[in-house]
């Protein structure tokens, strides 16, 4: 009975090789596969980021230097009614100064393409400075371009400074709501001497010259400074007054309160003469220059200008510009 037991263990199977390499291979291949997912993945983004650096770069580039994609030659343009835009006060920046309305007049007139001109306006008037300046270019141009027409087109509001532009042009269309006129002349500011009495402050100003202090907020106005402003806001408004007779002609039906300051609707400013006719852009293109296509000759305010306003760079000047404008004429 001994003699049958063995006691050898049996032999054991031989390992799958075949099915271990296989497991191993799968990982490998999973991983790689995996990581060049994750390569292209990384590379698509990266791509993408980059295009959009790109497109900004682009962006911004093409604001700081105002670059124009329709271009200004006629050949492209073809016949058309050139634009320009005047919003807001008139003063020596914004679209409505003269640094920046007259670029845009010489290139709408100077393009071959143009068969008229037209100045879209909504301002409450400014300074008779930078009205004067756009008035004489408009004057001008008009001689020098006799075949092209200027047109005014008011939207809400063409009162003072900018009425005196307007009527330098050859008609000037309203709506029967707009507001037309205030042909006067204002000087304005504040005087604090009663305040600085009650609160016990004593005004400290020294000048050379006897007049240097003149309109001074923290001192007395005095009668001799007093008539010398009346006698420039005088001058002036004659001035403005000239440019109105020069321009309306005998389109112009005067009244006593005419040049008084006051302003009309457009509906009355039509009976008066101060205005032509209704019309809009639109209509003004189409029925009286027979040229619907319209084309924007506004110089527009660049990147740069944009930023350093943003971001208050121009305080200093405009606090100079407050104090000076305090005792400047204006058309408003």
């Amino acid at each position: 009975m001994s003699d049958n037991l063995d006691p050898t263990p049996p032999p054991q199977p031989a390992k799958p090789v075949a099915a271990a390499s296989n497991w191993e291979r799968e990982v490998l291949e999973k991983l790689v596969f995996a990581t060049l997912k994750e390569q292209k993945a990384s590379r698509r983004w990266s791509i993408f980021f980059k295009a959009m650096t790109l497109l900004v770069i682009v962006f911004a580039l093409s604001v700081y230097f105002d670059f124009s994609w329709t271009g200004s030659d006629s050949e492209t343009l073809g016949r058309h009614t050139a634009l320009i835009e005047v919003e807001g006060a008139i003063e020596s920046e914004g679209s409505g100064s003269a640094g920046v309305v007259i670029p845009a007049l010489n290139k709408a007139f100077s393009d071959s393409g143009s068969v008229a001109v037209v100045l879209h306006i909504n301002s409450p008037g400014g300074s008779p400075v930078q009205a004067g300046m756009i008035v004489d270019e408009m004057v001008r141009l008009r001689k020098g371009y006799p075949g092209k027409p200027l047109y005014v087109v008011v939207d809400e509001i063409c009162a003072s400074g900018c009425y005196y532009i307007a009527a330098g042009a050859d008609r000037i269309y309203v709506n029967k709501a707009s507001i037309i006129g205030s042909i006067g002349v204002l000087m304005d500011g504040f005087g604090f001497t009663g305040a600085m009495e009650k609160l016990g402050v004593e005004r400290r100003l020294l000048t050379a010259g006897e007049n240097k202090g003149f309109m001074d907020p923290f001192s007395p106005v005095t009668e001799k400074h007093k008539q010398h402003a009346q006698e420039m806001l005088n001058e002036i408004h004659q001035q403005f007054i000239q440019v109105v007779r020069t321009g309306r002609g005998k389109r112009l039906k005067e009244t006593p309160e005419m040049f008084s300051g006051l302003f009309w609707t457009g509906a009355r400013s039509i009976d008066l003469g101060l205005a032509d006719a209704y019309g809009s852009v639109d209509s003004v293109a189409r029925d009286v220059i027979k040229a619907e296509d319209i084309v924007d000759y506004t110089q527009h305010e660049g990147l740069q200008e944009r930023v350093l306003k943003k971001f208050g760079a121009a305080m200093g000047a405009g606090a100079m510009k407050s104090a000076v404008d305090s005792v400047r004429p204006s058309l408003r």
